[in-house]
């Protein structure tokens, strides 16, 4: 049976929590059910209290993080785990494209940069490297102002969402909500292919 971690943490079962109040309520509920508040308690009492903890520390991992929290809703909604489709979005192709180009390219010159050996080289490509790090910038920019827009949409969906109350969601919203949670996959895993070369970079 699958865990409801909505539930667990006491939130509506919606596309969108604020942070701060799933934060909120996290740390209320985990700091009454601390082992350390339970010195005195039997075995049993701090065992169940371990187990406490951890679910609600994995319900709060889950719910913070949106692409997580929308599979999970999906999963409940569904009844099944949602199917894990691997194209990308169609509206996002053109810029995981360029992406994907931009890595492969960095990952070519992090190669040659690897097996220099002459100071003057290695000085040169220090410059290079500044220079692709500049290009991975403005690309994370242009994730981060992606990101925005899906949010936007996820609220805007969140808004038709809570207008069906607790009646069955028609397909068509599931159908939507599938589709921004496969993107936030794409962005969440492309902005960490960003960052990661942008650190072997900067070394």
């Amino acid at each position: 049976m699958t865990k409801d971690y909505f539930a667990l943490l006491g939130q509506p079962r919606q596309p969108w929590l604020e942070p701060e109040q799933l934060k909120a309520k996290f740390l209320a509920l985990s700091s009454e059910v601390h082992p350390d508040h339970f010195p005195n308690a039997s075995h049993d009492q701090k065992q169940a209290a371990v187990a406490r903890f951890a679910d609600l520390n994995e319900a709060h991992q889950r719910l913070s993080e949106p692409k997580d929290r929308l599979r999970h809703l999906l999963e409940l909604e569904l009844g099944r785990k949602p199917d894990n489709i691997q194209g990308a979005p169609p509206d996002a192709m053109e810029l995981f494209m360029q992406l994907a180009q931009l890595c492969r390219q960095v990952d070519a010159f992090l190669s040659k940069r690897a097996i220099a050996s002459s100071p003057m080289l290695k000085a040169q490509m220090f410059g290079q490297a500044l220079e692709w790090i500049d290009q991975l910038q403005a690309e994370q920019q242009t994730l981060a102002s992606h990101q925005g827009n899906v949010d936007r949409r996820l609220r805007e969906l969140n808004e038709r969402w809570l207008r069906h109350g607790h009646s069955p969601k028609p397909v068509e919203l599931l159908t939507e909500l599938e589709g921004i949670s496969r993107e936030l996959g794409f962005l969440a895993r492309w902005s960490g292919q960003v960052q990661e070369r942008m650190v072997r970079l900067s070394t």
